[in-house]
């Protein structure tokens, strides 16, 4: 359980004996059902991640884009992930290695299932440098969520499936890594954090998979 769901439901649970205590038990039963969701909303389930050299999900939630894009002039697989108020929203780091750049902007609150929020939106974007490749990731707030948290600091080192931090309410993560490791997912892939792979250097081609993964069938490139 993540501290700020037990704060928020103990807040809750207090406005509710005082409803209870002005106008009768009755009065009480929003708050209650609100801080129960809260409890829910901010579970943290522990994962074991696979072993090997492989991108896992830095979130649990719908794959919702797969495509072929450029980052600083560099070809990358973009994979999003858009994450509902049901789904756990504690992120975790896609890959083992140390964390090179932590770059905040603030933005937007567009509906976090729409690809322009992948640009406009309040967003962290985080660099992790392993020993094989690097992976990019962006935590990005949606139409709900206002806050993003992000537990780590450059120079940290993590492994994969460790925890990094949250994003609270509906909110989206996009992920970038090398273009010649093809991806594991397609777009309606529901995805775990620190579980389900989205790639593997084991995978890795002279020239990455295109077509089925690229939501634009004419294969054009997109920039971040």
């Amino acid at each position: 359980m993540v501290a700020d769901g037990i704060r928020y439901a103990v807040g809750l649970a207090a406005v509710g004996a005082v409803a209870a205590a002005l106008g009768g038990p009755l009065w009480a039963v929003p708050e209650l059902l609100l801080a129960a969701f809260v409890l829910y909303f901010f579970r943290d389930p522990d994962r074991t991640s696979p072993a090997g050299d492989v991108i896992v999900s830095p979130a649990d939630g719908r794959v919702v884009d797969v495509r072929e894009t450029e980052l600083e002039g560099r070809p990358l697989w973009k994979i999003s992930i858009f994450l509902n108020i049901f789904n756990v929203h504690v992120n975790r780091s896609p890959i083992a290695g140390v964390i090179r750049k932590i770059e905040y902007c603030k933005g937007c609150f567009l509906v976090a299932s729409r690809a322009e929020a992948s640009l406009q939106n309040e967003q962290n974007t985080v660099t992790i440098e392993g020993e094989r490749f690097t992976v990019v990731f962006k935590q990005i707030a949606g139409l709900i969520a206002r806050r993003i948290v992000f537990t780590k600091k450059v120079g940290d080192r993590v492994a994969c499936g460790e925890r990094v931090g949250l994003i609270k309410f509906g909110s989206r993560v996009d992920v970038f890594f090398p273009h010649d490791i093809p991806p594991s997912v397609a777009i309606g892939d529901k995805v775990y954090a620190g579980v389900s792979v989205l790639g593997s250097l084991s995978q890795a081609q002279p020239v990455a998979r295109a077509g089925s993964h690229t939501p634009e069938r004419t294969g054009a490139r997109s920039r971040v």
